[in-house]
């Protein structure tokens, strides 16, 4: 953190508590980045002799602030697609979201700083190197990332199963951000409350639910359709 390198996240020994781990914690917490406390075992795991009770992974992603992205895109004269990924634990799909992503106009991916897969090689495999082209926000609340959306007038949609809209009556020529849940847990509740509205992907067969990403390449090629064709 210190040397200017993007970290992915700091495993510490949770038996620990000295003045040193005090620094880390308070610089991970400056910097948006997740900290995973964990028996020593899990330390020695990674092979490496003096790490002192904690192990930072260097990120293979380039962080980038929100409203900086929001400027940027907004500069340029596009309209604001964003992704927010709410939960997603699963790195193919993270993996597979980035990937449709990319090549559907999405200008950014938001990711909390817990709570999600991490974007390591095999994510970025999966993505086939799109995590690496599109731009990635990581914040430590994604209650605040909607806020900040808002003040800068784009919108906050969330697809969510039992909503009453289908996807298809919603306007996405306007600047739009959609969340995207767990297909375990779907959106966190007060996240859901803050939306501007939701949708729903309509099945013909009765059936639980779609897998979240099939669902984000569903949704992101309406939008499309409504944008370019």
């Amino acid at each position: 953190m210190q040397e200017g390198r993007a970290l992915d996240r700091i495993y510490v020994n949770n038996k620990i508590n000295n003045e040193s781990i005090k620094e880390i914690k308070w610089l991970a917490s400056q910097n948006n980045i997740p900290i995973n406390y964990v028996p020593a075992e899990k330390l020695n795991s990674f092979n490496i002799d003096s790490h002192e009770g904690f192990i930072a992974l260097i990120s293979k992603i380039h962080y980038q602030e929100l409203q900086q992205v929001i400027s940027w895109v907004i500069e340029k004269g596009e309209v604001p697609l964003f992704l927010i990924l709410d939960g997603i634990t699963d790195i193919r799909n993270i993996g597979g979201i980035a990937r449709t992503a990319f090549c559907s106009g999405v200008q950014a991916i938001i990711i909390p700083d817990k709570g999600i897969g991490a974007l390591n090689e095999d994510a970025i495999l999966t993505s086939a190197g799109a995590l690496e082209k599109i731009a990635v926000c990581r914040v430590n609340s994604l209650m605040k990332a909607a806020d900040e959306l808002h003040l800068n007038g784009i919108k906050v949609l969330a697809s969510e199963m039992t909503a009453e809209k289908n996807v298809f009556d919603i306007d996405f020529r306007e600047p739009v951000a959609i969340i995207m849940g767990s297909e375990e847990k779907g959106i966190y509740p007060a996240l859901m409350k803050v939306c501007d509205e939701k949708f729903k992907i309509p099945m013909a067969g009765d059936f639980e639910s779609l897998n979240v990403s099939v669902a984000t390449g569903m949704i992101l090629y309406e939008v499309m359709k409504q944008r370019f064709f």
